[in-house]
């Protein structure tokens, strides 16, 4: 379900976005979020927020990919998202410093 839903949101972005950069910010938006759920499930220790959070997310886009994917494909995929990373960050730290002047 929660696959289906990740590729639902990217082909939307691609669709209606179609830049690179919408793209890497969705993901890393997605996996923020994703990662947010994550910390508060274990900060709160509310048994029914836990139950909700575990049930339908997952830890971080990290987790999905290990999930439903092995071998050569995950190693694809990992590696995609962490140059998805690199690429976020080149875009947060150019946006930083453009802003300064």
């Amino acid at each position: 379900m929660d696959l289906i839903v990740l590729l639902v949101l990217l082909v939307l972005t691609i669709i209606f976005f179609r830049r690179f950069s919408n793209i890497v910010y969705v993901i890393c938006i997605v996996d923020i979020f994703l990662r947010i759920l994550d910390r508060l499930d274990h900060l709160l220790g509310v048994k029914e927020f836990s139950n909700l959070v575990n049930k339908y997310f997952h830890d971080s886009l990290l987790h999905v990919i290990n999930s439903y994917t092995t071998g050569t494909v995950n190693l694809i995929l990992v590696w995609l998202l962490l140059v998805i990373y690199i690429v976020f960050l080149v875009y947060v730290i150019r946006t930083f410093f453009r802003k300064k002047k």
